[in-house]
């Protein structure tokens, strides 16, 4: 993947997300009661819808299995069958244990006094969580400064004109880390902003004739 403007990105991804924010509003994500529910959904969100991921926490707190202690308790099958819902469940739950399991000896309070390079460091290290399940919970449950990215994103930007070539998370995340103020807010707020935008509009079969974007966007233009 190719950054193909490099001039002004700050002043770029600035104005971009005010004129995201102004076409979605404040949507103040991540929606959870939690730090630990923040985990667990960005690992169960993983090749899914977000309602089936609240379907599959749904189960959890029904069966009163809602604390890492607790789910590390029950058996596999039980853990399967909760979170059912969510697809990919055996995957799935092989990946909740190993975090749950983690986090049961070394508890999230202890992790998150970390910097981020270190706490990232350690979350990547666990099963079943990648760059952008470890920047979510980063960002999200932490509240750390650590910017996601997603296929929502390259999308965008590359629409824009902003990137081309294969997508490569690790360059997508430095294009707004290096360029950005390391806020959380803003990074909490500009990464809804860009999934909203996604799923609602910038699809795979965009709906520009519903974009605020079309003044800057590349593929409208052309």
């Amino acid at each position: 993947m190719r950054i193909v403007c490099e001039e002004n990105l700050n002043k770029k991804l600035l104005d971009l997300y005010h004129q995201l924010r102004s076409e979605h509003g404040t949507l103040k994500w991540w929606p959870a009661d939690t730090p630990f529910e923040v985990a667990l959904g960005a690992i169960l969100t993983q090749a899914t819808a977000w309602r089936n991921v609240v379907k599959a926490i749904d189960n959890l707190k029904a069966a009163d299995t809602f604390t890492p202690e607790q789910i590390h308790a029950i058996s596999q099958d039980e853990l399967e069958q909760l979170l059912h819902p969510s697809g990919y469940f055996r995957m799935k739950a092989k990946k909740v244990r190993a975090f749950v399991k983690h986090i049961v000896q070394r508890p999230m309070q202890e992790m998150f006094k970390q910097d981020v390079p270190e706490l990232r460091e350690e979350l990547l290290s666990i099963y079943g969580v990648g760059p952008e399940t470890a920047d979510s919970i980063i960002l999200y449950a932490a509240e750390k400064p650590s910017f996601v990215v997603d296929t929502y994103t390259y999308r965008l930007l590359s629409r824009l004109g902003w990137v081309e070539g294969n997508f490569h998370y690790a360059r997508l995340r430095a294009l707004f880390m290096d360029n950005l103020p390391h806020d959380v807010n803003l990074f909490n707020e500009y990464h809804a902003l860009i999934v909203r935008h996604g799923a609602r509009v910038c699809q795979k079969t965009p709906e520009c004739q519903a974009c605020g974007l079309q003044s800057v966007c590349d593929y409208f233009s052309n």
